[in-house]
């Protein structure tokens, strides 16, 4: 088999980009090339911020199950939990039609599905909402309310969101283009982009519930989208969308081009 080259870049693009963000927040936090496995471990109680994931093409069954182990290990060994991002397009025939005993023997449960996506599609035009202005994050408070959307969307705790991101504000108000989209100078939706190896990666789209389903969400990543080309000069973006964010960004320009699985750690059997 033959890996495609853009879920090979979809692997290396999360590499790059957690290593900015994790190393953003803490310049301790685990950061490693291992043989086959990328570690990007803040160790925070925001569980997005803690990743591993598997970097070897056309692995087999058997170091299928090797990597696994060693990531589950490694997962045990954080006093936070985090996930495993695992690009299915990176295993041959057999690893795949034994990844979820593999994965289940290894100490692992599967969290939720996620898609790879890319395209050349800047520029892009300056975009605008009627309902809505935009403000690059820039105050703590504008940190802070970046991270209760994050809590608010996915259903997170909120203390753990403001740990992770407010203990980064340094990150989100320098290093990357990160945007909240106002309604009545409402924070409503943000999203953020990092420059990575020749590319801006998308991360970190969120819309409060109460707004969803208003293009809210499309409008600040065609912002972050916008001012990072125009800040870079870049003409390349990728992204990791969830199932819930995966219609909204062919409308901008993105194409699917592999799939993810994330897993974490297993609950331990009570005793």
């Amino acid at each position: 088999m033959t890996v495609p080259a853009e879920s090979l870049e979809s692997v290396q693009q999360l590499a790059t980009a957690w290593r900015t963000i994790v190393l953003g927040r803490d310049a301790d936090a685990d950061v490693r090339d291992l043989p086959g496995i990328a570690v990007r471990w803040a160790d925070s109680r925001f569980g997005f911020l803690n990743c591993v994931t598997l970097t070897e093409a056309e692995a087999g069954a058997g170091p299928l199950a090797r990597r696994l182990g060693e990531v589950a290990d490694i997962m045990r060994a954080k006093k936070h939990p985090g996930f495993l991002w695992l690009f299915e397009d990176l295993l041959d025939d057999e690893a795949r039609s034994a990844l979820e005993a593999t994965a289940e023997q290894a100490g692992l449960a599967y969290a939720f599905p996620g898609t790879g996506m890319a395209g050349d599609l800047l520029p892009i035009p300056e975009p605008a909402h009627p309902d809505l202005t935009f403000a690059r994050v820039s105050t703590d408070e504008q940190v802070r309310a970046y991270a209760d959307l994050q809590a608010l969307a996915y259903g997170l705790p909120l203390e753990d969101c403001r740990e992770g991101m407010v203990g980064s504000s340094a990150l989100w108000k320098n290093e990357v283009h990160a945007y909240l989209a106002l309604r009545d100078d409402e924070p409503v939706a943000g999203a953020t982009t990092v420059e990575a190896d020749g590319r801006l990666f998308v991360a970190f789209v969120a819309t409060a519930p109460r707004w969803q389903g208003r293009g809210y969400g499309e409008a600040v990543t065609r912002k972050a989208l916008y001012e990072g080309a125009l800040a870079t000069g870049l003409t390349r973006a990728t992204l990791h969308a969830t199932a819930a964010g995966a219609p909204v960004y062919p409308r901008i320009g993105f194409q699917p081009n592999t799939r993810i699985h994330f897993y974490g750690l297993k609950a331990a059997d009570p005793m």
